[in-house]
């Protein structure tokens, strides 16, 4: 005779079965500031491969960049949501700040995939971040927990030793270290980041030349 805790676990196990497998985005990097080349893409993306929902998950600390360059966490996720703030289908994604330290992808998707076994992620590069994917830490195991979508790049092969989707997207040749210099030397940024992001910009005197003495 089945108990009843025998009977809940039965019930219990089946409910986790069936439980509808979510299709989520990530999109990674440091947002110094974010753009309209970030919106792009990952709307781009999520319509094509009809995912349920593109996370912007700002860097704590890159492993490849300076941090002593990178805003503190709190104006880059305050610049993300306002650049995200009007699409349903664009959400923040705290993971990598909460954690700290060294922002190293496979430490952050083990993470999320222990917490959320039932969502199958989509980790979404540029054709040109592809061709260095053999440098990633622990990339062998990282393809096990995430499929990687690759932006097509001019100039970049479309071929990997490494399980990637290839996504066409319009080519927007911005970048965050563009529009920082352009801040700093004074030049409008309009039609480069969303509105909402440069007035942030200009309200908080991000990016602006310091006088020397």
């Amino acid at each position: 005779m089945k108990t009843v805790s025998q009977t809940a676990t039965k019930v219990m196990a089946e409910v986790v079965t069936d439980l509808p497998h979510r299709r989520v985005g990530i999109m990674g990097g440091t947002f110094n500031p974010p753009h309209l080349g970030h919106l792009i893409m990952a709307q781009q993306v999520g319509d094509q491969l009809g995912l349920d929902e593109v996370r912007f998950m700002p860097d704590a600390q890159p492993p490849h960049v300076d941090e002593k360059k990178t805003l503190p966490a709190k104006d880059r996720v305050n610049m993300v949501q306002r650049a995200i703030a009007d699409n349903p289908l664009f959400k923040l994604e705290t993971a990598e700040l909460k954690r700290g330290g060294k922002s190293y992808t496979y430490d952050t998707m083990k993470a999320l995939k222990a917490r959320h076994p039932e969502t199958q992620y989509y980790f979404i590069i540029g054709g040109d971040m592809v061709y260095y994917l053999h440098t990633w830490y622990h990339i062998d195991d990282l393809v096990k927990l995430v499929t990687f979508v690759g932006i097509k790049r001019t100039g970049y092969p479309t071929t990997s030793q490494y399980p990637v989707i290839w996504v066409d997207a319009p080519l927007v040749d911005i970048s965050s270290t563009q529009i920082r210099h352009k801040v700093s030397q004074g030049h409008t940024v309009r039609y480069l980041v969303p509105d909402a992001v440069a007035d942030y910009i200009k309200e908080h005197q991000l990016y602006e030349s310091k006088p020397t003495n």
